[in-house]
């Protein structure tokens, strides 16, 4: 019952703070028309930033023969615009209206991409142009065009006539006046950051005072001072953020250099950081760890960023803002989740999967949590942030947060998870380890979950424990038929199998494998999905361990290697 008046008031503080925050919003808006932020044309542009993104020409291609393949979903304008066509994929939509795709007209390389690319912009300014509302003008979607017109206007404004080369100034004036005015109202979460980010660079590639460009790049610093945490995470804490920044942020930087203007202050400080964090959250394999919304990433795209590293150094061994961990040892490498979600908006992407752990070997990942979908919105996306999409612990089938389905508040977390204690396990010369404890479960079940990780220093065993506590952390009564199930998601590319005495055997399609073992329990091998996969969700499989907690509180495991990878 006390935690039932306990979910009802956060429930009520929940809604308080909304109501509050879209009242306040409105009212800092105002009345929205074009006719509002109608001002001066600029006469040109000054620059174009670089774009780093990976492009393909015969992307460009299939765009030229009105096939538009973007969010999952591919349309077929049979000649006509795309702008005219309704597209129920929230997904395409924002990826058409946001202009990414320009980059492959670029790669193109020739008068007709070029000439097919200015059709299409010139097609959006007459039909979305006009109306400042819809999904066109939604802040990401808007920072995302306002950036890529500006990187890609040397091609859009390639044998442009002076008719469409001031349309275009206009629309951009227009956007980037439209942009600033809403960005102060914006919840501060990644998508203010990107605005920031547009509206400083519009600050340079469109002709400005000092005092306008210094006042772009006072805002963008408050961002990074707000946004990246003292040890280069980002707030929401999903390391995919930091790909998303720092592709927009490397551009922004070199256009400061370029024009010989003054970087804003905290910029390459804060750049610095996020490199620093995509070294901790990056895996063996070079792959990016599937934790708190964060996805599968191209290796083009990660390698396309990290080049632009000058920071040096061995990757942490935790970041104790973020909160997570990571263990290292010869090729072996181990990242775990050992902190509460964020409040409010920036829980949006929050999973429940606390306690949770990745292992990678050389070139392979073994164990990973079942990530984010790639596309966004996705009928997965409920499913991928339960905790049973994690390699830890999951209690009566329940998770570890819990989520609103309110369309008025969003998919914020609710409850769950308030309180971890780590505490750090390292021996220096035997292993590093440690030992974490969280209350996800404290509320609905009275339990707590405390897992315990060892990773020997010849990186060949992780040794694991997984306790189940009373919030005095005693052990439970034996009348207590709460079910355990410890989960082990297994990357798709990693075969399994089983032997006649329950070792399961993960092998690497290099030869490199590892064994699962459990003391006291028979593994199960179980079906599995796993979500963060390029080419959409895909089969996968996963280790189980179940258990009663009145019968056994916990349940130790470990991970051998017993082959090294082929030369």
């Amino acid at each position: 019952m006390a935690f039932s008046i306990l979910d009802s008031q956060r429930s009520a503080q929940l809604y308080g703070t909304e109501i509050w925050r879209r009242f306040a919003r409105r009212m800092a808006l105002g009345r929205i028309s074009a006719l509002r932020f109608a001002g001066g044309t600029p006469d040109r542009l000054v620059v174009a930033p670089i774009d780093l993104r990976i492009a393909d020409p015969h992307i460009a291609e299939e765009i030229y023969s009105g096939r538009f393949a973007m969010g999952g979903s591919m349309v077929d304008t049979g000649g006509g615009s795309p702008f005219q066509i309704e597209v129920s994929n929230q997904s395409f939509n924002r990826s058409l209206h946001g202009f990414g795709w320009l980059r492959h007209m670029r790669a193109a390389d020739h008068d007709l991409a070029f000439a097919n690319a200015r059709a299409l912009v010139d097609d959006w300014i007459s039909v979305e142009g006009r109306e400042l509302g819809g999904p066109s003008y939604e802040p990401d979607v808007l920072a995302n065009r306002l950036i890529a017109w500006f990187s890609h206007s040397p091609i859009v404004l390639r044998g442009a006539d002076h008719g469409f080369y001031r349309r275009f100034l206009k629309s951009i004036a227009l956007q980037t006046r439209y942009l600033k005015h809403v960005a102060r109202a914006m919840p501060g979460d990644e998508t203010r950051f990107k605005a920031r980010i547009a509206l400083a660079m519009a600050s340079l590639c469109l002709p400005s005072s000092a005092g306008a460009i210094r006042a772009a790049s006072r805002n963008l610093d408050n961002e990074i001072d707000t946004q990246i945490l003292p040890d280069g995470g980002h707030v929401s804490r999903n390391p995919a953020v930091l790909i998303n920044l720092l592709t927009n942020l490397l551009p922004l930087k070199q256009t400061y250099i370029n024009l010989g203007q003054k970087p804003p202050r905290n910029i390459a400080a804060g750049m610095d950081r996020m490199f620093s964090a995509l070294r901790f959250f990056r895996h063996s394999s070079g792959e990016l760890v599937l934790f708190n919304g964060a996805s599968a990433v191209s290796a083009d795209r990660l390698l396309g960023v990290l080049r632009y590293d000058e920071t040096s150094g061995v990757a942490f061994r935790e970041m104790p803002h973020s909160h997570y961990q990571r263990l290292s040892a010869g090729n072996c490498v181990v990242v775990a989740d050992t902190g509460a979600p964020p409040r409010g908006v920036l829980s949006c992407q929050a999973h429940a999967g606390c306690l949770s752990f990745e292992l990678s070997s050389g070139g392979n990942c073994f164990v990973v949590n079942a990530g984010a979908p790639v596309v966004s919105p996705s009928p997965y996306a409920d499913f991928a942030r339960m905790t049973a999409a994690h390699s830890t612990v999951t209690l009566s089938d329940r998770s570890s947060l819990s989520f609103s389905h309110s369309p008025f508040l969003g998919p914020i977390v609710t409850g769950g998870v308030r309180r971890v204690v780590v505490e750090s396990l390292d021996e220096e010369g035997k292993h590093q380890g440690f030992a974490a404890t969280h209350d996800g479960y404290s509320g609905s079940l009275k339990l707590l979950h405390r897992r315990k990780i060892r990773l020997l220093s010849t990186g060949h065993e992780l040794q694991g424990r997984d306790e189940i506590l009373r919030p005095d952390e005693s052990t439970p009564q034996a009348d207590n038929r709460t079910t355990a199930v410890a989960r082990f998601h297994i990357h798709p590319t990693i075969s399994i199998s089983q032997d006649e005495t329950g070792v399961v055997h993960l092998t690497a399609g290099d030869g490199e494998s590892w064994a699962f073992i459990a003391r006291d329990l028979m593994p199960k091998i179980e079906e599995d999905v796993h979500f963060a996969d390029l080419a959409g969700a895909r089969a996968s499989k996963q280790i189980t361990l179940e258990f009663v907690v009145g019968e056994q509180s916990q349940v130790d495991w470990k991970l051998v290697r017993t082959n090294l990878p082929r030369a």
